[in-house]
């Protein structure tokens, strides 16, 4: 594993955590939808609970999984610091912090640095080549 792809783990990760955030927001909607249907056909003696319960069950297992991904972000967030920690340059320490663990654009890294969008590379190029990457990746 290259050290960029070690660093973009994170990135990764918070992507699916807001994927699975989205789906428990559609879920919601769909258990906490209400709509009568107006028929002249005669009603079921028993209505169907279990399609409500199902989407509940279904919304708790997903908050359960997204409260894991969240624990393993945490843990990978807080690793990936020590591996950047590990870079003696500051600046090459604010690239990778404002990249990897802030998940800014280089549009916003060049901005708030004050560099040029293409110096912003040729400095996280460089940082790169000092990450040392761990033998045991967590995602």
């Amino acid at each position: 594993m290259t050290a960029k792809e070690y660093l973009s783990q994170a990135r990764y990760l918070d992507g699916r955590i807001n994927s699975k955030i989205q789906q428990v927001s559609v879920l919601n909607a769909l258990a906490t939808k209400c709509t009568s249907t107006l028929s002249d056909m005669p009603k079921s003696a028993t209505p169907n609970h279990s399609s409500l319960e199902e989407t509940i069950c279904k919304i708790i297992d997903l908050e359960n999984e997204i409260n894991r991904d969240i624990d393993r972000l945490v843990d990978l967030k807080r690793e990936i610091t020590g591996v950047i920690n590990g870079v003696s340059n500051t600046e090459y320490q604010m690239i990778l912090e404002k990249r990897y663990l802030c998940l800014e654009s280089w549009e916003q890294i060049a901005a708030a640095m004050g560099y040029e969008y293409r110096y912003v590379h040729k400095l996280h190029n460089r940082a790169l080549c000092e990450i040392d990457v761990p033998d045991i990746c967590v995602f």
